[in-house]
């Protein structure tokens, strides 16, 4: 499968990212391990989790997903050779564990590299801003990380064009390592976060992005219509707020390109992602071998220019 320069990082990702947020929470242990197992052979090679997937789960602390990875890496070297890992630090895990700061980025690195069992992170994000602590702080802390082969690059998530305009401001004023990645919330949906000055500047400083909810978070798939539907999913309540007219609209829209390649809404949605300008690979995860597959058909549709511009319309 291509694969595509991931800003430059120095990495290349096929034009999928898997999403490990569900991976020992709505997928248990021995089906992560088989999801993970099948993505890498089709030939995908990214996975992306965060030190507190899955704190929301009554009971969990944070960490599940990349423990979860950690013991599937170590049962073949060859598949640590092939994967790009990416984690995140930032969200609050307790009192003492948020943030941005240097003692906390060194603390959660550790604690992320013993859960997955490497000895290093190939890509770390900062997951959210922290107006608490100043950007030369943080990215001297991910200097000192890269300076001990603990991460070879670093980027960030949910960040405005603003705050990463600084960040990269800083980098380059202080001769530190700069934010190669960004990982905004994009999707047919919710496209306002990113497309304007965020998506321009990405595109003008060279940066990989992978947007995160590339399947609004399920609604993409075409399996919600109504109320009624959202007890079908643990995320209904995510789901509620995409079930208005425009909602309906991109889901009528996804369902006419569907039926012209014989293939699932889902599909058309990741199709339209990877097809954009400023993309480098959508993220979005599977509960099971069959939504895997689905995923995997994702990244070998290719739209018309018909279709993308229906897309783009209803979107809008």
């Amino acid at each position: 499968m291509d694969k595509r320069p991931l800003g430059k990082t120095g990495f290349s990702i096929a034009p999928l990212v898997l999403g490990g947020n569900v991976f020992g929470w709505t997928a248990d242990e021995h089906t992560s391990f088989a999801i993970l197992g099948r993505f890498l052979d089709a030939g995908l090679n990214a996975i992306d989790t965060a030190d507190s997937y899955s704190q929301w789960v009554p009971g969990h602390r944070g960490g599940e997903s990349e423990t979860i990875i950690g013991k599937w890496l170590k049962q073949s070297p060859r598949r640590r050779e092939q994967a790009v890992i990416i984690t995140k630090v930032g969200m609050e895990l307790g009192p003492d564990k948020k943030g941005l700061s240097a003692k906390r980025i060194a603390q959660a690195a550790d604690d992320s590299l013993r859960r997955l069992q490497t000895d290093h992170i190939d890509l770390y994000l900062s997951h959210y801003p922290d107006a608490a602590t100043p950007v030369e702080e943080t990215l001297l802390a991910y200097e000192h990380l890269m300076q001990q082969g603990k991460v070879k690059a670093i980027g960030c998530s949910n960040f405005d064009a603003a705050q990463l305009r600084e960040a990269l401001d800083v980098a380059a004023a202080k001769g530190l390592p700069r934010y190669e990645v960004l990982e905004p919330e994009y999707n047919l949906y919710a496209r306002g976060k990113y497309e304007g000055a965020l998506r321009d500047l990405c595109i003008a400083e060279g940066l990989g992005v992978i947007p995160y909810f590339g399947l609004a978070s399920g609604f993409l798939t075409g399996k919600y219509r109504s109320k009624a539907d959202l007890g079908k999913s643990v995320r209904g309540q995510r789901i509620e707020k995409y079930l208005d007219a425009r909602g309906m609209r991109i889901l009528g829209a996804l369902d006419a390109v569907a039926i012209a390649h014989d293939a699932q809404p889902a599909e058309v949605a990741l199709a339209w992602l990877i097809a954009r300008e400023g993309v480098t690979a959508p993220i979005a995860s599977a509960t099971t071998l069959e939504q895997l597959e689905s995923l995997i058909r994702a990244t070998q549709l290719a739209l018309t220019e018909a279709d993308i511009g229906l897309l783009d319309a209803v979107g809008a």
